[in-house]
């Protein structure tokens, strides 16, 4: 298995993977081409999630205001609850998504 195979081409959006799956934990492979949240549009997740930026770069919104920029290797924790969106991604950008109960 490698994380970089298989990346699925000419998608609008994003693609999701699931590579792993357990009761309390899920991680996958997140990859954005030129995405952006609609507007208007937040995440309220009910597990806590860790990104990290593989290749790429994006721009994470956050309800109260912050904005915070990735570029690969950067990472970032969310807690659940609390309110996020993606502002924009680059043309081809890979995340790392772990989400825990």
């Amino acid at each position: 298995m490698n994380l970089f195979a298989n990346i699925p081409a000419g998608v609008d959006g994003e693609s999701f993977t699931t590579l792993f799956a357990h009761a309390n934990a899920k991680i996958e492979r997140i990859v954005s081409h030129s995405h952006q949240s609609p507007p208007g549009f937040w995440y309220d997740q009910t597990d806590d999630e860790w990104v990290i930026m593989l290749r790429g770069n994006a721009t994470v919104e956050f309800a109260d205001g912050e904005i915070v920029e990735l570029n690969s290797g950067d990472y970032l924790t969310i807690p659940r609850h609390v309110k996020h969106r993606v502002a924009r991604t680059s043309a081809e950008t890979m995340w790392l998504a772990v989400n825990v109960k």
